[in-house]
């Protein structure tokens, strides 16, 4: 069973734009309670859960009304539950800290735990899960999850109760060495490859949720020796054409993608040209003749005829990754939402 993971408002897509292509999934994964509350306006009336459980007692009110399942990672979460007045026991996904080291019970005191909340009236089903701190590659000296892998199965292996280790990166990469009752995908339901740039959304086949488009709105012709934008940080070498992009920090697209980054201008790939700006960035056009005002412009995602630029390979070029550049677009970016076949 897959979970669509739709935390940080669906990864800067929009929890209502992402509903209608995510709702094939067998339940939602997210962190917030205003975005738990947003799912079932919807109308999803199957399985939310939780990644991080309650963050204080009156939480778990909202959780009985709205029927989320949880986690539960702290001996805190226990002692509320054990406090909590529900007419119907909650469906809760005790968390073993395998080796990510950022929540869940450890190794000694997991067993403790299942056994305190199997003790409670307000807990129904425990599920067991945990989280992959290295899926998306091989960590120095070791496979990546199976030092895990290893840890799990010794505390839980026999512990009844559902299963969900993988994220996006166990998914793809782990499939056939980890076996659990639910997947948590993430990254992936967006395009994003979670082992970039050992693999790209090709090799996967994984198609970019999110395009980032612009246009040009003005060209400048320099010759040798003339710089571009503030600090002066590009210098020409020979006569250019440049384009000026009405896109730049304020909209989401990162200050620091350095000049020569990846750009798509009428689909064809081209770099930028000096620093970003708060609402705009150059381009060059000197070796894309029948581009200037008015040219397409896409920044990352789906180009204007099929062509793609991966968001993963702009945010490699920032020094970060996807997940945050889709985390980041900005509020007054306009947004429309395509459904694709």
């Amino acid at each position: 069973m897959v979970w669509a993971v739709v935390k940080a408002n669906a990864y800067g897509h929009g929890i209502a734009n992402a509903y209608e292509g995510l709702r094939g999934a067998d339940g939602f994964a997210l962190l917030d309670l205003d975005e738990a509350q947003q799912l079932r306006t919807l109308g999803w009336r199957g399985p939310i859960l939780l990644l991080e459980g309650a963050f204080e007692t009156r939480d778990l009110e909202l959780c009985s009304r709205l029927k989320l399942w949880h986690a539960v990672h702290c001996e805190q979460q226990i002692d509320w539950l054990a406090m909590h007045k529900t007419h119907e026991p909650h469906r809760v996904f005790l968390k073993l800290n395998s080796g990510m080291n950022r929540l869940g019970f450890s190794a000694t005191a997991f067993r403790a735990a299942w056994t305190r909340l199997n003790a409670l009236p307000q807990v129904d089903e425990i599920s067991l899960m945990t989280h992959f701190s290295d899926a998306d590659a091989l960590r120095s000296g070791s496979d990546g999850i199976q030092h895990q892998l290893d840890v799990f199965e010794a505390v839980c292996a026999d512990l009844p109760g559902e299963r969900s280790l993988s994220n996006s990166a166990a998914t793809l990469r782990h499939s056939q060495r980890v076996h659990s009752d639910w997947v948590r995908a993430g990254i992936m339901s967006y395009g994003g490859v979670p082992d970039y740039p050992e693999h790209g959304p090709e090799h996967w086949d994984l198609r970019p949720a999110m395009t980032l488009r612009s246009k040009i709105i003005g060209v400048q012709h320099l010759q040798a020796g003339d710089t571009v934008g503030y600090g002066s940080s590009f210098t020409a070498t020979q006569a250019m054409r440049i384009g000026t992009v009405a896109c730049g920090y304020a909209d989401g697209y990162p200050r620091h993608v350095p000049s020569g980054s990846p750009i798509l201008v009428d689909g064809q790939r081209t770099t930028t040209v000096g620093r970003v700006s708060m609402d705009m960035l150059a381009v060059d056009l000197s070796a894309l003749p029948g581009t200037g005002f008015n040219s397409e412009v896409t920044l990352w995602g789906q180009g204007p005829k099929g062509q793609v630029l991966p968001i993963d390979e702009v945010a490699k070029a920032a020094g970060t990754i996807g997940y945050e550049l889709m985390c980041a677009l900005a509020k007054r970016v306009p947004v429309t939402v395509q459904h694709l076949e």
